[in-house]
Parts: C-alpha cells; sequence; structure tokens
C-alpha cells in the first residue's frame, strides 16, 4: 500500500471529522488495526512512531477493509456508519469530499 493511500485517508478525515476510520491491514503477514481521525493515523495493535512523517501504513501494506465509525470512537460499544468497505468503496467516498 503506497503512502498516498495513508494521506489520502487522513484528508478524507479532516473532511469528515465527524467520522473515524478502522482500517485493517496485512503487514509482513500479521494483521494490524489501525485508527484514522482528523488527519492522524495510529496503530491500535502495536507501536506508533513518533516522528509524524513516519507513514503508519506502510508501502508494503495489504488493505483488508475499512469501517467507517461515527465519533468519538468507543472501542467498546463503536457505532459503525459503515462496515467492511473495499479500497474501490472507499475511492467513491474519496472522490465524494475532493480527496
Amino acid at each position: 500500500m503506497n503512502n498516498s493511500i495513508g494521506k489520502r485517508l487522513e484528508q478524507y478525515t479532516i473532511k469528515r471529522p465527524q467520522e473515524v476510520l478502522l482500517v485493517t491491514v496485512a503487514i509482513a503477514g500479521e494483521e494490524d488495526q489501525i485508527a484514522i481521525f482528523k488527519g492522524f493515523s495510529s496503530s491500535l495493535m502495536r507501536p506508533t512512531c513518533f516522528d509524524p512523517d513516519v507513514p503508519v501504513l506502510p508501502e508494503e501494506a495489504k488493505l483488508l477493509k475499512i469501517d467507517r465509525v461515527a465519533s468519538p470512537y468507543n472501542p467498546e460499544a463503536p457505532r459503525y456508519i459503515q462496515q467492511e468497505l473495499t479500497w474501490e468503496d472507499m475511492q467513491v467516498l474519496l472522490a465524494q469530499v475532493g480527496v
């Protein structure tokens, strides 16, 4: 997954601050879940680098699914807007907000 995908998803959440994206990816054969909110990405399963120039979504990551969740995100009781979106599904939403 190239860095522009991560940047585009971050830009989407800037334009839709009422949403949190939960992105499930495979990195080197291991699954990771990344929360993206108001332009920032953070791994929910492994340490996130303090340097914002280091992408949380590395180029070699394989996108598995994207869930749209209403903000504020409560991991105990998430309020899903849409679940299990593919990259193709997400591209339609990105286009709607001009990202």
